[in-house]
């Protein structure tokens, strides 16, 4: 399969609260985009995949609440290497862990790492940047890797985003980035008391803000110190 032989196919991540997949039309219209991005034919219909999904939880009840994995994966291809359309779905379920409480009580520390990447709106399985950057993030024992773009400008997480809050204004990178779920929820939800900003800072002002956080789904809102 091309996912294994060449890192090709997408994916997407969500949690449940209440057992109830959280904003999962949300996520798979961005699996939806991720494959049309990189030119991968989708063989289930957006129905089917939030079917699939709901059946997949039904079979893991114990879960008081989980983390599920949509993959779509490129497929067999006779050459190794060019697409053929008859990739796989695989809707993985585990069991959903809580944050840690010394991200609340202490602040988590991130790594800034500079890395190119390919195609970063898409979320494909193809994470060698992102275990990299992890990897080098743990010898700081920061719980996530920031990428730097060639000017200096800060991106996202490898698998958060990133806000940076100045005074009464809360700023955001608005472009080569993966558009989150949880970042679009926060965006509306400090709408209400803050002004949004969607811009590019860079390493010398984020280490001037007020305050910074993750959002994603497997961080939900991370504090970093």
């Amino acid at each position: 399969d091309l996912a294994f032989l060449r890192g090709f196919g997408v994916f997407d991540f969500l949690v449940t609260y209440n057992k109830v997949p959280f904003c999962l039309d949300e996520h798979v219209e961005r699996l939806e985009r991720s494959a049309s991005l990189i030119g991968l034919t989708l063989n289930h219909s957006h129905d089917r995949i939030c079917e699939i999904v709901m059946k997949t939880l039904e079979q893991n009840p114990d879960h008081d609440e989980s983390n599920i994995r949509i993959v779509c994966s490129g497929g067999v291809s006779s050459d190794g290497i060019t697409p053929e359309g008859n990739g796989s779905l695989v809707v993985m379920v585990t069991r959903k862990r809580p944050m840690p409480d010394s991200w609340y009580t202490k602040g988590a520390g991130i790594a800034l790492v500079k890395i190119d990447r390919c195609l970063p709106a898409a979320k494909s399985t193809n994470y060698l940047s992102a275990v990299w950057g992890l990897q080098h993030a743990a010898t700081y024992k920061a719980i996530e890797a920031v990428y730097l773009d060639p000017d200096n400008r800060v991106l996202e997480g490898t698998t958060s985003n990133i806000f940076g809050v100045k005074r009464e204004m809360v700023i955001t990178p608005p472009d080569g980035i993966l558009m989150g779920i949880t970042r679009k929820k926060i965006i509306g939800l400090a709408a209400t008391d803050f002004e949004i900003e969607e811009r590019h800072f860079t390493k010398d002002e984020l280490l001037a803000f007020d305050e910074v956080f993750l959002t994603s789904s497997n961080k939900e809102v991370a504090p970093v110190v």
